[in-house]
């Protein structure tokens, strides 16, 4: 994070003597980014963390992509993923490229060790479950809907709480950098003299969960730490609780967001998807999609318009709301829109949004600047009906002077005319049929 925050016991001046009730020294450690040139903090352990022995490497985590050559429109129906694995084993990877790693997980099982992802920073949607995140830097409190920014090198366990009768399975979707870059907040809503939040930013300092108390866990014995480096995951062993710190000041430190939090950007006309950016990293950005008021000039299309986005690829997580502006969508859906595609609305939700005044939509979205390639996973999954879910009339013929028009006929296209009492008759069907109501709509992309 960029703002400074502190949690636990320090000493009043930093690299100064911090002794334990022992009389020996905590054990000062710099915790730094950009060679201690970009932020840090600095924390104190009890034990000197050097102190690790029985490396090992467990397994490979490099993905392999498929159908690189490939380019269309995809659709993964991830709902039916069954559960496995613990919350890092049981990430699987959909899509990715160089910059960013996109993986659901089902956790089946929970953590039995600590992990430390030292490759690149992770940021976890919560869709459902709640729990706890024991980090060094103190307890995360998360629940349904919370981001989860954990920057690269920070050492945590995850644990859902009990899943309760009739609760979905814990699930929650992962962004991974795989640049070496950061997940931050977007700069423009950024002071550049602070880094305080500006009056135009969706969300502030308020909104941000820092770590909290339970913070220090001093106990000696023989516990599991994996570390992800190298493009595989390696297992070290600490003769002491890895999470032994007594206090820490500074600016990088993991913390919560919830997706609720956001305040929406809206206008007059359709606003763009990058009024609803929420992070970013190098060549890509997180958005939120949340419910909001639509556009409010007298003549606005609620829907998004038909967009070439030349530089990006589009991922879109669904996850809960109306869904009738995408044929076949349905809530855990992830939909691909690769950049040389043209992308828009399905056919006849234009219409049928008209007037609309809300939308519940609630969606996750990561747009790359490099394309995003399939993994097999993502092919065991993919709907191959959903590029040509943009087939068929868009505008239908027996609408085409319709819209408020003051003429009583019109063609049918077949050279025939047609009263108005039908057109009219026409348009409700098409709103109907499209599931909408007047008042609400669903606007993604």
């Amino acid at each position: 994070m960029p703002y400074y925050t502190k949690l636990g016991q320090l000493p009043p001046k930093r690299h100064i003597q911090f002794r334990r009730p022992d009389g020996a020294l905590y054990s000062e450690e710099v915790f730094g980014t950009e060679g201690f040139s970009g932020p840090t903090s600095t924390m104190y352990h009890i034990h000197p963390p050097t102190q690790v022995h029985g490396w090992k490497t467990l397994y490979e985590t490099r993905p392999e992509y498929v159908e690189q050559s490939i380019m269309r429109m995809r659709h993964a129906k991830t709902a039916q993923m069954p559960a496995k694995g613990d919350p890092v084993t049981g990430r699987v990877i959909l899509f990715g490229n160089s910059d960013v790693e996109m993986s659901i997980c089902v956790p089946a099982e929970p953590m039995d060790y600590h992990f430390k992802n030292a490759q690149g920073d992770e940021c976890l949607f919560v869709h459902f479950g709640s729990g706890t995140v024991f980090t060094a830097f103190g307890t995360l409190r998360f629940r349904a809907k919370d981001y989860v920014v954990i920057p690269k090198g920070v050492i945590y366990r995850m644990e859902f709480d009990p899943r309760k009768d009739g609760e979905p399975e814990p699930r929650f979707i992962c962004f991974e950098t795989s640049n070496g870059s950061h997940i931050l907040p977007p700069r423009r809503y950024m002071s550049k003299q602070t880094s305080q939040f500006l009056e135009h930013a969706p969300y502030c300092e308020r909104d941000i969960r820092t770590p909290e108390l339970p913070l220090t866990f001093d106990e000696k014995g023989e516990y599991e730490v994996r570390i992800k480096a190298r493009d595989c995951v390696h297992s070290y062993r600490y003769s002491y609780h890895p999470l032994d710190v007594v206090g820490w000041d500074g600016c990088y430190y993991p913390y919560l967001f919830n997706i609720d939090d956001f305040s929406p950007i809206v206008g007059k006309h359709h606003m763009p998807p990058p009024t609803h950016q929420t992070f970013e990293g190098h060549n890509f950005v997180i958005c939120s999609f949340c419910p909001r008021a639509l556009d409010f000039h007298p003549q606005a299309i609620p829907v998004p318009y038909n967009h070439s986005n030349l530089d990006s690829d589009e991922v879109l997580y669904y996850v809960e709301g109306n869904y009738k502006a995408r044929k076949g969508i349905e809530q855990c859906s992830i939909s691909l829109h690769p950049q040389g595609i043209p992308h828009g609305p399905h056919p006849g939700t234009i219409e049928a949004s008209l007037g609309a005044k809300w939308t519940d939509e609630l969606a996750v979205m990561c747009d790359t600047f490099r394309p995003l390639f399939p993994t097999k996973a993502a092919l065991e999954i993919d709907d191959m009906a959903y590029p040509r879910s943009w087939d068929g009339e868009h505008f239908p013929r027996s609408l085409a002077h319709g819209g408020g028009t003051p003429a009583l006929t019109a063609g049918n296209g077949r050279g025939e005319k047609v009263p108005a009492r039908i057109r009219a008759a026409d348009k409700e069907s098409a709103r109907s049929s499209a599931g909408q109501k007047a008042s609400t709509t669903d606007t993604w992309t």
